[in-house]
């Protein structure tokens, strides 16, 4: 039951930072869901650089921490395939 929460979690951490980078239009499910959870890494990583707890889980601190993460990501891809 943990990983399919987990899953929900990624998606919707995906689907919100998607809607903010303006990609919404072409993603589908499963990239919403794995573009979540390398948020969740990514921003857990960036928070424990600070010395605050990243994703601890299902809260509404985690859940900025992961959307953050997640728009990080998908401007450091967006940065690669421009530069491509």
């Amino acid at each position: 039951m943990e990983i399919l929460s987990w899953i929900v979690f990624g998606a919707i951490a995906g689907w919100v930072a998607s809607i903010i980078m303006g990609r919404n239009k072409r993603m589908g499910c499963i990239s919403n869901i794995v573009v979540g959870i390398v948020g969740a890494l990514i921003g857990g990583f960036l928070m424990s650089l600070v010395g605050n707890a990243g994703v601890s889980g299902f809260n509404l601190q985690s859940f900025i921490v992961a959307v953050v993460g997640a728009v990080v990501f998908l401007g450091i891809t967006g940065w690669w395939r421009k530069r491509r």
